[in-house]
C-alpha cells in the first residue's frame, strides 16, 4: 500500500541521517563532475572535505556560495577541499552557477536527480544549503557549518 511505501521510506532517512551523524565515517558518493568524468568522496581522503548540497535554484545556498569560496581560497593551501553536490536536475543551469558564483574547485557532482537525487537519500538531506565538514580520514566532524562558523572551525583544525 502507498502508506507502508511512505512508512518505509521515512524509516529509511530517518537511518540514513543517523548514519550521516558527528562522528560517523562519511558514506561514500560517486558521481559524475560536469565534463562526464566520475568523482567520489574517497578521491578526496587525506584532506579536510566538506561536502556542500546545495542546487542553482535555491537562493539561500546562492547567498552562502560567496562565503564558501572565501573559505576555499583561504584553506586551499593548507589540506581544505570542497566537493559540491548539486540537486539541479537542468545540467545547463548547473554549469551556469558554478561559473556565475565562481564556485573555482574541482570538486562539482551531481546526478541532475533534483530531491530524488541518490547522494541527497545517502546523506538524508531534506533542506539545502546543507554541508557535512570531513577530518581527513572521512570522519564527519561538524555538520551544517555556514559563514563565520565554517571559517572559525577551518581555523581550528587547519590553522590561520
Amino acid at each position: 500500500s502507498n502508506l507502508n511505501k511512505e512508512f518505509q521510506s521515512y524509516v529509511a532517512s530517518r537511518a540514513n541521517i543517523m548514519n550521516t551523524s558527528v562522528g560517523k565515517v562519511a558514506p561514500d558518493l560517486k558521481l559524475d563532475t560536469p565534463d562526464g568524468k566520475q568523482m567520489a568522496i574517497s578521491d578526496l581522503k587525506g584532506k579536510v572535505v566538506l561536502i556542500d548540497f546545495w542546487a542553482s535554484w535555491c537562493s539561500p545556498c546562492r547567498k552562502e556560495n560567496p562565503n564558501v569560496v572565501a573559505a576555499y581560497n583561504k584553506y586551499k593551501g593548507k589540506g581544505f577541499e570542497i566537493l559540491s553536490v548539486s540537486l539541479d536536475k537542468q545540467k545547463e543551469k548547473w554549469v551556469k552557477a558554478i561559473k556565475d558564483d565562481g564556485l573555482i574547485w574541482d570538486g562539482h557532482v551531481s546526478d541532475l536527480g533534483g530531491w530524488q537525487s541518490q547522494a541527497a537519500a545517502t546523506y538524508g538531506v531534506k533542506s539545502i544549503p546543507q554541508t557535512f565538514l570531513l577530518d581527513k580520514e572521512g570522519k564527519i566532524i561538524a555538520k551544517n557549518l555556514r559563514g563565520p562558523a565554517l571559517e572559525q572551525k577551518l581555523e581550528e583544525l587547519l590553522g590561520a
